[in-house]
């Protein structure tokens, strides 16, 4: 069977992704993929976490959890499971993708750090995405601008503006929703459990905004987003994953 050949060069993936340029895995030669390609793909940003194994002819194998308590219980044994069920095992795979954040902190090691343990032993590369880039894809088409956000608790929310086409329109930012809707026009379109929880309050201050329904179980969408990356040699190796912040951490004081 003919393989799809690719070089790896240095390269990003998305606003999110947390490299600079020039920054990247790179390889000498070229690497053959045996056809399927398949990725494993993981997000964990936020409650809904998911994985999803993706080929070339679609997704083959999606876990689902939703779980305030964190990701770290179902997580592994559900890598197990998927590949279990599919008779492959980690070094089958030919490349790894992981949401880089904003999201919950929490949430956001364990999904890289798991993908990175993976990779590692697998040796194979990895794609890093913002999971504003995934959810402004997401709701591509849907008004002359689309705003995703990501609940940040506090009464704040991790906010990206996309264009129509679901293409960046500006840096990502965290700060209350008045403070990231206030330059935008009337017709805009809001995706993300940010703008679930916060709908109210959206449609008080954007005339005509809506809200599409998207998937906000983001692994399958981020692995199609990741098999296209890898294709066009735009990989890293999994420790030059960054995570996308935008603040710093909260951490309680114990009490005395």
């Amino acid at each position: 069977m003919a393989g799809v050949w690719g070089i790896f060069e240095a390269g990003t993936v998305g606003s999110g992704s947390g490299l600079p340029r020039g920054a990247g895995f790179t390889a000498t030669g070229t690497v053959e993929y045996k056809l399927p390609v398949r990725i494993l793909a993981v997000d964990t940003t936020t409650a809904r976490g998911s994985l999803a194994l993706v080929t070339d002819q679609g997704v083959a194998a999606e876990s689902r959890s939703t779980t305030q308590e964190g990701h770290s219980r179902w997580l592994l044994a559900a890598v197990a499971g998927t590949l279990e069920e599919l008779g492959l095992e980690a070094r089958d795979l030919d490349g790894f993708a992981v949401t880089v954040g904003p999201g919950s902190f929490t949430g956001l090691r364990v999904g890289m750090s798991s993908v990175q343990g993976l990779a590692l032993g697998a040796g194979a590369p990895c794609v890093g995405v913002s999971s504003l880039d995934l959810l402004g894809l997401a709701g591509a088409g849907e008004g002359p601008a689309v705003l995703a956000l990501v609940d940040a608790q506090r009464g704040e929310v991790f906010g990206g503006v996309y264009d129509r086409g679901g293409r960046p329109a500006g840096e990502p930012r965290v700060g209350t929703v008045e403070s990231l809707v206030e330059d935008l026009e009337g017709g805009a379109a809001f995706v993300g459990d940010g703008a679930l929880r916060y709908r109210a309050e959206i449609e008080a201050l954007v005339g005509g905004a809506h809200f599409p329904e998207v998937d906000l179980f983001l692994a399958a969408s981020l692995g199609r987003v990741a098999l296209e990356a890898l294709r066009a040699g735009r990989g890293c190796a999994p420790g030059e994953l960054r995570p996308l912040y935008l603040r710093a951490p909260h951490i309680r004081k114990p009490r005395s």
